[in-house]
């Protein structure tokens, strides 16, 4: 019965979504009021249902009710009760439907939050949201239907992909999916402005605080993504290239460029069109990202390969979204009149460069990931885009556009005196560039991108650190109470550059420096890598509520003086049957040591496939991108976005 419900309730979101998108707009179009005011009461109703059907599922999923296709294809009645509520969205219905929540929260908030938005502008955003989510209640009930039942059922579920039964899965689609959503109310400000005809530093104060909250979203999902990859998979990198991995950094390096195009247009009144332009390509990289997960079209460790059918409703549904928009936009776009002028050297040129190489960048990720699916349609030819070129042609965008983000927040707006400038960052700019050198000369004249990527993320750190210092004029009187009147928002682009710097020094150190061992071990060899010594003692049996393992310990030792005992498993799940291994990881500032258990040899039980692995700065990237994240939150908190424009702005 609960089941039911749940199925009902979804039919009524869908319906209160058609509502909220069709009969206010009609109302904002012609100026009736009493149709306008249905808008706030729809999107209520629509979350309550939408909370209604997604508990439902839930329930479904924590009860093992295995007359549910859905639960009966993802669970099992051993599984840990965390992956049993994660394994709701852990499938291709349950995550639509996820999606499909929380496109009705963000629908929520803006309701709530948007009320002292002009109220034309208000109920054009909620119906633009209502019908996006629309889009997705048809297709789960058309197509993927999370409530559908199976007779006879059977007794025990096939369970959930062992790869995806870790705590590092289970919180990462959440966070990515607030991320990937929250750019849908961007999308709806970018469509309610066409709409309207106008947009201006109000309408720029209004979007950033929801980019912003998506770009934070984003940054910790991919990350948490990235920290699974980097311990579950028992090789040690934490960025493979992966499609799936490439259809969230899109978005993000969209956002990334929003939130900067976006502060142009609050404090200069410019750059209208190309913001809007932004808004509208980031939430098309989240449909896109979508689509390439869900579709089947490309195979991933963490992709839900489903049958093509649903693909094409995918397709449809991106072609109506992003294709609309971009026509709505080739034919308002004029109405945006650009704001103030501004010289070459200011900071909004700053700004409209890292733009540029944000942009370019996404298309770089978004060409490598496509082409492979193009070339196969068009020739038949079935090629591989790898980290080689990912690397190289990702990498030196990267180079300008960090040099860049340590000029731009010294830079005057307008225009800029550049000896002044150059003046006030040679001492910085030099120390990092005798950092590099120094940086080549003690690796012993390695790689050279090695040393140019930690001077980099130096230049970064020091210039943030110069410009938020000149900023509060740290060494004249009065400083402390200038920093306490600083903006928070402010604030937060420092710690947020900070944030970036201390992960590419960390990137750098992970990626060219890391040292690997490989060999079969028996009870009582030795291994040296990283400085670090390791003792191979003994192996367990051990039995997990849904898996056996064989635990390894490993004495780990520096210099003959004890440090830690690290125990890697080799586990075998039993439903559905499958290897995996968990990496033992020991965590310092400098690096980790990352042990990892394989196979037995065949000559008997007391050998032992073995791989180790010591990644300087590792620590780095995940502190860097936890700072990074801190500064958007800080930024968010600013008083001026809880605020916003003025009240009264009706029209």
């Amino acid at each position: 019965m609960i089941v039911e419900i749940g199925h009902y309730t979804l039919i009524l979101a869908c319906c209160l979504s058609f509502i909220q998108g069709t009969i206010p707009l009609y109302g904002a179009l012609n100026n009736k009021g009493r149709l306008m005011a249905v808008s706030a009461p729809a999107a209520y109703g629509q979350l309550f249902f939408a909370i209604l059907s997604f508990a439902a599922l839930m329930y479904a999923f924590v009860v093992s009710d295995f007359s549910v296709a859905n639960v009966a294809r993802n669970s099992h009645t051993l599984k840990p009760m965390l992956y049993k509520i994660s394994a709701v969205w852990g499938n291709h219905e349950g995550s639509i439907l996820f999606w499909a929540l929380i496109l009705s929260i963000y629908g929520a908030m803006v309701a709530y939050f948007g009320r002292n938005l002009p109220k034309t502008l208000h109920v054009k955003v909620l119906a633009i949201q209502a019908l996006v989510g629309l889009g997705f209640y048809l297709f789960l009930l058309l197509t993927s239907n999370p409530f559908e039942r199976v007779y006879p059922f059977p007794m025990e579920g096939n369970g959930l992909n062992p790869l995806l039964q870790d705590p590092g899965l289970a919180f990462h689609p959440p966070l990515l999916y607030m991320g990937y959503v929250g750019l849908s109310v961007t999308f709806s400000f970018a469509v309610g402005a066409l709409i309207e005809g106008r947009v201006d530093a109000a309408w720029a104060r209004w979007v950033r605080p929801w980019t912003l909250l998506a770009w934070c979203f984003l940054t910790a999902g991919i990350t948490l993504g990235s920290w699974w990859a980097y311990y579950e998979l028992g090789w040690g990198g934490w960025w493979f290239w992966d499609p799936v991995e490439n259809a969230s950094l899109m978005p993000w390096l969209a956002a990334t460029a929003l939130l900067h195009s976006a502060i142009v247009v609050e404090k200069r009144d410019t750059l209208k069109s190309w913001t809007v332009l932004l808004a509208i390509i980031a939430f098309s990289f989240s449909l896109l990202g979508t689509f390439i997960v869900r579709s089947g079209v490309l195979t991933s460790v963490h992709a839900f390969a489903t049958d093509p059918e649903r693909g094409v409703f995918i397709l449809m549904f991106l072609f109506l979204v992003i294709g609309g928009s971009l026509l709505l936009f080739a034919l308002r776009a004029d109405k945006l009149q650009p704001g103030g002028l501004f010289a070459p050297i200011s900071r909004e040129s700053m700004l409209v460069i890292n733009n540029l190489l944000l942009s370019v960048a996404a298309v770089v990720v978004l060409f490598g990931t496509l082409y492979p699916l193009l070339r196969d349609a068009f020739t038949g030819d079935k090629i591989t885009v790898g980290p080689p070129f990912f690397n190289i042609a990702f990498g030196f965008l990267m180079i300008p556009l960090l040099l860049v983000m340590g000029v731009g927040p010294s830079v005057n707006w307008k225009r800029a005196d550049l000896k002044g400038l150059a003046s006030r960052l040679s001492f910085v700019f030099l120390t990092s560039l005798a950092a590099t050198i120094c940086f080549f000369i003690i690796s012993g004249g390695g790689d050279i991108m090695a040393a140019v990527w930690l001077g980099l993320g130096l230049w970064l750190a020091l210039s943030t650190l110069f410009e938020w210092a000149e900023r509060i004029k740290i060494f004249k009187s009065g400083a402390i109470k200038r920093m306490s009147r600083q903006p928070r928002a402010s604030l937060g682009m420092s710690f947020g550059h900070l944030g970036l710097a201390v992960a590419v020094i960390g990137m750098a150190g992970s990626s060219f420096w890391s040292t690997e061992y490989q060999n079969v071990m028996a009870y009582g060899d030795k291994a040296k890598i990283g400085g670090y010594e390791l003792e191979f003692i003994d192996t367990d049996g051990v039995t997990g509520p849904n898996y056996t393992a064989v635990k390894a310990s490993f004495d780990v030792s520096k210099e003959g003086i004890f440090i830690d005992t690290l125990e890697p498993e080799a586990r075998v799940y039993l439903t559905p049957p499958m290897p995996t291994t968990e990496a033992a990881i020991l965590s310092t500032f400098s690096g980790d040591l990352f042990v990892v258990i394989g196979e037995a040899n065949s000559e008997g039980y007391d050998r032992w496939a073995v791989r180790l692995y010591y990644k300087p700065l590792q620590i780095w990237i995940w502190s860097g991108v936890i700072i990074m994240v801190i500064g958007g939150l800080i930024s968010l908190s600013d008083r001026r976005f809880r605020t916003g424009a003025p009240k009264g702005g009706k029209k």
